[in-house]
């Protein structure tokens, strides 16, 4: 890429923006048009019309129905936990809930898929248009804020897998996922920058996490995005677009619309035309390839699926999902700002994951009754914790919080002991750590280790006179109004003493002690 040919991705106050991407060529500025089909995963212990289990890591064929393999006779009979999910995915986006709605076939032929056809939605979807409201930056409460619309949801059965490196001359076909419950999640092309889809789909795949209809693992597969990319002259008739195919990472999905954009662009202003094409992206060189050409929809002939009738949901079907939706990321954000009084960036962190939210709930709530106090009023110093603390403990081993081998309650003993001034901040830092490593509760390390905090003062006092007395330039510039010289004594008073002093009294005496 030449210089003055790549994308131009700042606003004017210096951050990413969305709207103002665009890419720079020899004949002007280019504008992306982006959309995504997103193909979640719906979490149940059954496949779509099958009773077969749906578990991640099995054997090859050992979780496959006579209805997965398409034996002759066997029809299908919806899942209606899959269902249920669907409906309650589509509440939490706002979307239109299809009372009446259809199961059409999807005629292709492919190893994998033993029917012969896909049973899917196309013209009576399950769920109807909703909305995702995204920002560029969720822990920047100044970034940019968008909506973008959801066209539809709609529930089908996912394929088989093929296997080419079982063999030297052979391909496999594993079945255990032949069946398996998906909700396509269909964008309506409303994105315009790489940064605006990777925010679309973290955020959708929030959703699904808070709600629970789909783990969001995408480097299982159990989420996966076709990526729809066009250019145009800002403002222009759209242009022809290409889907990249099963793109399994947010960093991925950016990647390849950057590069498959440029790509457009290139052939664009050499004179070629863009192909309606299928493509895929190869993350090692960072580029998309061309897969086949792509079809459109009469292609597939689809037509009513004869063995299914349609569904039909009662308002009492209705409630019942609607009952069970939980707290949402940007009511729960909300909340954490107004009710607990965090910062906007705190809530942001915190609500960003569903696993987060719920381990600081747990901290929050063990931490008040430990202190013995509101909510509100241990709040801050819980979030401050989890964030500042236990996140960068958890980076460094490579572990989620769901994997944390502190536990909430642990967490919320080891703020006890700092809000009761047992020990200082520092030193709570030290017996994280041995906490992370041995699992042993905050207190007894602390006594074991001898690590209580002291507010003798006399034996402060005594430390303060050594560490001026060892430094009376110093003593002597603040006293002349180098008034920044007051951390370094603290500093020291604090080595000295181990960390085991009480910081606010060394404050206070080296106040009283400096003038």
């Amino acid at each position: 890429m030449e210089e003055g040919q790549g994308f131009d991705r700042l606003s004017p106050n210096g951050n990413k923006a969305m709207s103002n991407y665009r890419i720079q060529g020899a004949t002007g500025e280019w504008e992306v048009v982006i959309g995504l089909e997103v193909h979640a995963q719906v979490t149940s212990n059954a496949k779509l019309f099958s009773g077969a289990p749906t578990a991640f890591g099995a054997e090859p064929n050992t979780q496959v129905s006579l209805i997965d393999a398409a034996m002759p006779g066997m029809l299908p009979v919806p899942n209606r936990e899959c269902i249920r999910q669907a409906v309650r995915t589509g509440m939490a986006i706002n979307a239109v809930i299809n009372k009446w709605s259809r199961f059409d076939r999807k005629n292709y032929f492919y190893a994998d898929l033993p029917q012969g056809y896909q049973i899917s939605q196309l013209y009576h979807p399950l769920v109807g248009e909703g909305v995702i409201t995204v920002q560029l930056d969720e822990k920047d409460p100044d970034s940019e804020v968008k909506e973008i619309g959801v066209e539809r949801i709609h529930v089908e059965q996912d394929a088989g897998k093929l296997m080419h490196d079982q063999h030297p001359t052979r391909s496999y076909v594993d079945l255990n996922r032949s069946g398996v419950a998906l909700m396509e999640i269909v964008s309506r092309p409303d994105m315009r920058s790489p940064q605006e889809a990777g925010a679309y789909l973290t955020k959708l795949r929030s959703i699904l996490r808070y709600v629970g209809s789909c783990d969001g693992n995408m480097d299982q597969g159990s989420m996966r995005a076709d990526v729809n990319v066009s250019v145009r002259k800002p403002g222009g008739e759209l242009g022809t677009r290409t889907e990249t195919k099963n793109v399994n990472s947010v960093r991925f999905v950016m990647q390849a619309i950057e590069q498959e954009a440029q790509r457009q662009v290139d052939v664009l202003e050499s004179g070629g035309r863009i192909v309606q094409e299928t493509r895929l992206f190869d993350p090692d060189k960072g580029e998309t390839r061309s897969m086949r050409s792509k079809e459109d929809a009469h292609d597939y002939r689809y037509f009513p699926d004869p063995d299914l009738l349609p569904l039909v949901l009662d308002d009492a079907f209705l409630d019942e999902c609607r009952a069970t939706l939980p707290e949402l990321p940007d009511a729960k954000r909300g909340r954490y700002e107004s009710e607990l009084g965090l910062s906007a960036y705190n809530a942001a962190v915190l609500t960003a994951d569903a696993d987060t939210a719920r381990w600081f709930e747990a901290l929050l709530a063990e931490s008040a009754r430990v202190q013995k106090k509101g909510e509100a009023e241990v709040a801050k110093a819980a979030s401050n914790w989890l964030i500042s603390e236990l996140f960068g403990a958890l980076n460094r081993l490579g572990k989620d919080i769901e994997d944390s081998p502190v536990s909430p309650e642990r967490g919320a003993e080891l703020l006890g002991l700092i809000g009761d001034g047992t020990i200082s901040g520092s030193i709570a830092k030290q017996v994280l750590e041995i906490m992370l490593e041995t699992g042993d509760a905050p207190a007894k390390i602390v006594e074991e280790k001898g690590l209580k905090q002291t507010s003798d003062t006399g034996a402060i006092e005594a430390e303060i006179a050594k560490v001026l007395e060892a430094n009376p330039d110093k003593v002597a510039d603040y006293r002349g109004g180098k008034d920044k010289l007051f951390g370094f004594f603290v500093g020291q008073t604090m080595k000295a003493m181990q960390g085991k002093a009480n910081p606010q009294v060394v404050n206070e005496l080296l106040k009283k002690a400096l003038g």
